[in-house]
């Protein structure tokens, strides 16, 4: 499977998803239900940068010499996705805080231990689908970064599917525990934001120094 059909089956994926987890998250009234829904959405978006990129990376690549003094686009790509999931992710945590400040509504347990496993299991497939991808097409043996960032995505996404499932399944047993619902979608925003931070300080780095690098940047 290509580079591009890998990309296209996680696209559909998330497509797919996106609706489901959004009516169960309302029906459950789950935040972290709804937050994952979100970022689903936002990762199908991130999914058609990174097409693009590719893209046009293979267009650089056959004219190498038009190529000093331009962005890669595979790394641009990389950064506008990360920045786009630490910004969803702070703002699903202050949510989770507002709701824990406030309050936390009933939640209904079932809906999201349903919805949350099964969003889990598919997103789980999709990261092993994106860990088959080919090398950098450079040769230098590193993976794509644009497809990392989708990677980081798809990982992150699986992982909060399942800690949601596991406190819709506390919820529905114990009949209460409302709060664990904005308190799990507070852990996995905290932690994805993390990652985020790593990918974009780690494309940032690769973007300083493609630009020390060209000729002509010195004298």
């Amino acid at each position: 499977m290509t580079r591009s059909q890998r990309l296209l089956t996680v696209l559909g994926l998330n497509l797919v998803l996106v609706a489901g987890l959004v009516a169960a998250g309302v029906v459950a009234g789950s935040l972290a239900v709804l937050a994952t829904g979100g970022d689903y959405l936002l990762d199908a978006a991130a999914v058609g940068i990174a097409l693009l990129a590719a893209r046009l990376a293979d267009r650089q690549r056959k004219r190498p010499a038009r190529r000093a003094g331009r962005v890669d686009p595979v790394s641009a790509a990389a950064l506008i996705n990360a920045g786009w999931l630490l910004v969803l992710e702070l703002l699903v945590a202050a949510a989770a805080v507002t709701r824990l400040a406030a309050g936390t509504p009933r939640v209904a347990g079932l809906p999201v231990l349903l919805a949350s496993g099964l969003a889990a299991v598919v997103m789980t497939a999709g990261a092993l689908i994106l860990r088959g991808d080919d090398p950098d097409p450079g040769g230098d043996g590193d993976r794509d970064v644009s497809v990392a960032a989708v990677l980081l995505d798809t990982v992150a996404d699986a992982a909060a599917a399942a800690g949601t499932a596991v406190a819709g399944g506390i919820i529905l047993a114990t009949g209460g525990w409302y709060w664990l619902d904005p308190v799990v979608a507070l852990v996995i925003a905290l932690v994805v934001a993390g990652h985020a931070i790593v990918l974009i300080r780690k494309v940032l780095g690769r973007l300083r120094a493609v630009r020390g690098g060209e000729p002509g940047t010195t004298g």
